[in-house]
């Protein structure tokens, strides 16, 4: 057996340092790295806990009002009974906002699960978008607001425009924004609600004049997990929820979605969706099933 020099031994020395010396090093990425997912899982844990608490508020809190008021109809004497109109208006507006939030709830879970598919439609959009703003009337008018609808696409056969997309998605994420507009709004102020197309994208806008959205939270609100007033009680509901919906809707339909902000200059959100490239024959309904039949009978 021949043996080795000085100087291979001390080059095979050299090797087998710089091999273990790397082998630390990489051992310490790796740990640094999984400290950094720990963290992020703690935080994930934290965040998902403190969802499921606003989210479980949000839905107890019309349950037990719902069932108060109820109760109180129930002992309302005959003489008395123009109280109950009063009652029956607030039991809708709960009624409306829980069967609402349990929509985004649903959704949020067809997400997590990977079930949430595309079902393209022939759809009237001025339609769709009017029946949206008429099923928040009665929550607009809590707060004196006025909507402006402007619909700014002209047919180009017939006398109505026709848009391929998935209607259902739509529609909720429009309910999403006008709901948003309508929390952040100041009292006696407006809302405007904007469609336009350019090329074969669609483009859908709600603006408000409220309290604005300052730019480090403008990139905190399509996460599910986050609210930009995180107190459970808050009188005012975050936008977390139904905006980090709206974004993964609007991915799905290949389109995007965008803001406009300043603090107490109010906010303007618009989703842009490209027409679904599809041949469908069938057309959906007007919109008008969606959430409450809104007709103004308080």
């Amino acid at each position: 057996m021949s043996r080795l020099s000085d100087q291979e031994l001390i080059d095979e020395l050299q090797r087998r340092f710089e091999e273990n010396r790397k082998t630390i090093q990489e051992l310490k990425e790796l740990t640094e790295e999984l400290k950094i997912v720990n963290k992020k899982l703690e935080e994930s844990e934290a965040l998902k806990s403190h969802f499921i608490s606003n989210i479980t508020n949000e839905i107890i809190n019309p349950f037990t009002s719902i069932l108060g008021l109820s109760r109180s109809i129930l002992s309302v004497k005959k003489e008395n009974w123009k109280k109950v109109i009063s009652m029956v208006a607030l039991i809708h507006s709960e009624a409306f906002n829980l069967d609402f939030q349990l929509r985004n709830i649903f959704l949020a879970a067809k997400i997590e699960a990977g079930e949430i598919y595309p079902e393209i439609l022939n759809v009237d959009l001025k339609n769709l978008v009017k029946s949206v703003i008429d099923s928040f009337r009665i929550e607009a008018k809590k707060k004196n607001l006025s909507f402006e609808f402007n619909f700014e696409i002209v047919p180009e056969k017939g006398d109505v425009f026709y848009f391929k997309t998935d209607p259902e998605k739509v529609k909720l994420a429009i309910a999403n924004l006008i709901s948003n507009a309508i929390k952040f709004s100041y009292e006696n102020g407006k809302i405007i609600i904007r469609v336009w197309k350019d090329d074969e994208m669609v483009h859908i806008s709600v603006q408000d004049f409220g309290t604005g959205i300052s730019e480090a939270n403008q990139k905190i609100i399509f996460d599910r997990f986050k609210r930009l007033d995180s107190g459970i009680n808050s009188l005012n509901r975050g936008h977390g929820l139904g905006l980090s919906i709206n974004k993964a809707v609007i991915d799905l339909l290949q389109g995007k979605i965008s803001i406009k902000s300043e603090i107490n200059k109010g906010a303007t959100f618009t989703i842009s969706i490209p027409e679904a490239k599809t041949n469908i024959a069938g057309f959906s309904a007007d919109g008008n099933e969606f959430l409450f039949d809104t007709d103004e009978i308080f």
